[in-house]
């Protein structure tokens, strides 16, 4: 019997050439899945499916948009056949967007696209995946949000907004693919502090509110104000992120469905 957490299983992760998706997929990979690796840019999937070679696991990749419904459906039928089936999806897709403007200066463009990029992307990997899970083959889909979901700050209006509804996207889908058999977790980390460092937009994402503060990036990550408003006194890291997306997919988590695992190292206490 294999001791395996995900031995046998197929699983999709959009924006797999990124940070989180990349190390979602090595984790994955380790445990036993098939992975199959989405995303824009071909060298950045090449590389994570390369560490898994390496490490002795399976990966393929496909150059998939997400914003293209039709390339995506058609993605998810490719994989279900080749692998009989979709068992766990993460969307892990990344959309660059304004943190730090105060509504007087906020336009509504900057407001709109984090909120329409989150959101239609997870529509349309959700709805796509979705189609070959469920009845005796049961799946997990895993989605991201933040602790703007739920923080009362300034700044943070469209971020916030997208977060909230990526979080209620998830906890309304799990209740409408219960009686397939399909759970739905959302996983909310705070800003991951080794995340720039892998490749991810995280740096210059929050350049603008460090440099407003007197401080680089990654001094910020590390022990400035972002820390000091968590209870652990640190942020998560991206081994822990991925550890815990593999156990939220495994059927050891089986009765954990319409929730937010909070990783937040105490920034939001539920």
């Amino acid at each position: 019997m294999s001791g395996l957490l995900l031995d046998g299983k197929s699983a999709v992760i959009y924006g797999g050439g990124g940070a989180i998706g990349g190390a979602v997929a090595r984790v994955f990979a380790r445990e036993g899945a098939r992975v199959f690796l989405a995303g824009r840019t071909q060298s950045r999937l090449d590389a994570v499916a390369g560490d898994i070679a390496g490490a002795g696991g399976k990966a393929e990749t496909a150059p998939v948009d997400v914003f293209d419904q039709k390339a995506v459906d058609a993605h998810a039928e490719a994989v279900a056949a080749q692998a009989g089936g979709i068992d766990i999806a993460l969307n892990a897709v990344s959309v660059p967007h304004d943190q730090g403007t105060l509504l007087a200066d906020l336009t509504l463009e900057e407001f709109m696209r984090p909120i329409d990029g989150f959101l239609r992307s997870l529509f349309i990997t959700s709805q796509a995946v979705s189609r070959h899970m469920g009845g005796e083959r049961p799946g997990v889909i895993l989605t991201l949000s933040e602790p703007g979901s739920k923080l009362a700050a300034g700044g943070i209006l469209g971020h916030s907004a997208s977060a909230a509804g990526k979080e209620a996207f998830s906890r309304v889908l799990a209740a409408e693919l219960a009686p397939r058999g399909i759970r739905v977790v959302c996983i909310r980390p705070h800003a991951v502090a080794d995340a720039p460092a892998a490749g991810s937009y995280t740096k210059e994402l929050f350049e603008p509110m460090a440099a407003a503060g007197g401080q680089s990036v990654e001094d910020m990550l590390t022990d400035g104000g972002m820390v000091q408003g968590t209870l652990l006194k640190r942020l998560p890291v991206l081994s822990e992120v991925a550890e815990t997306a593999a156990f939220l997919a495994s059927d050891r988590a089986g009765a954990i469905t319409g929730t937010v695992a909070n990783l937040s190292a105490g920034a939001l206490v539920d």
